[in-house]
């Protein structure tokens, strides 16, 4: 009965090798870029065409088929950030720190384009681009901890060191992500309140659901496809001394 956890074990140790993981982000790449076409061509097909207009907002409610899954991935990818980066302060893991780093500039990316689609989606139904909401604010705070992540890693030389260091900083910020989900409940705000991770149903219908359902995931495929890129290129950095990597480079010629 402990053949499975013995295999997984085993599995995320050959994971945590620099060639082993070099050469198996290299076979399920395609496959995972293939996922991402044919759940973002679903979801946009049926957000976009199939979905009815709503009742209130006619068409302009289907900017959610981006701004909500990049909400959602701004406050998912901080807290895998955050994950990663801790394990690698605490047991000194490379490739943990790799991705702890490779992460941040893919939120920061996502929670732009969330604040962004938000502003534009704000715009004909508050009258504004912008207000001071509590969602609003506690999710521009996201981008500058981002920011301030990849800011403290570029600006110190040993990315041993600075790996510590952006731990520090992504551990001390994973304290905004429940205020950001919870902000609606807890404050009274202008942003609308949850409509899919609702305890009793979801109050959205489910021609709408099914696409934007489709778009977080399609989301979450393009964000291993981008973080597994930029994963590789940061470990082919480090490692270029390497005898693996000499290797490699031999062979591809």
């Amino acid at each position: 009965m402990f053949l499975v956890p013995n295999a997984v074990v085993r599995f995320f140790h050959r994971m945590a090798s620099p060639p082993h993981f070099y050469v198996f982000t290299e076979c399920v790449m395609p496959w995972l870029i293939v996922i991402f076409a044919l759940l973002s061509a679903a979801g946009l097909y049926g957000g976009l065409y199939l979905a009815p207009a709503d009742y209130q907002q006619g068409d302009s409610y289907r900017i959610i088929y981006i701004h909500v899954p990049s909400a959602w991935m701004s406050l998912f990818i901080y807290v895998a950030m955050a994950i990663t980066a801790a394990i690698g302060l605490i047991w000194r893991i490379k490739l943990a720190e790799i991705i702890a780093i490779s992460s941040a500039p893919i939120g920061a990316s996502f929670t732009f384009i969330a604040l962004v689609t938000g502003s534009l989606w704000g715009k004909p139904m508050w009258g504004t681009w912008w207000v001071w909401d509590a969602r609003l604010t506690s999710e521009l705070i996201l981008l500058f901890l981002y920011l301030g992540v990849i800011g403290l890693y570029g600006a110190i030389d040993d990315k041993r060191v600075a790996s510590k260091a952006i731990a520090i900083l992504a551990l001390v910020g994973v304290v905004n992500i429940p205020i950001i989900h919870y902000s609606v409940e807890w404050w009274n705000t202008l942003h609308q309140g949850p409509t899919v991770t609702k305890m009793d149903k979801p109050s959205i219908h489910v021609s709408m659901l099914i696409p934007l359902l489709f778009m977080a995931l399609s989301f979450k495929f393009y964000y291993l496809i981008a973080l597994l890129q930029r994963v590789r290129i940061e470990l082919l950095r480090r490692e270029r001394n390497s005898q693996w990597v000499k290797t490699m480079l031999l062979e591809s010629k």
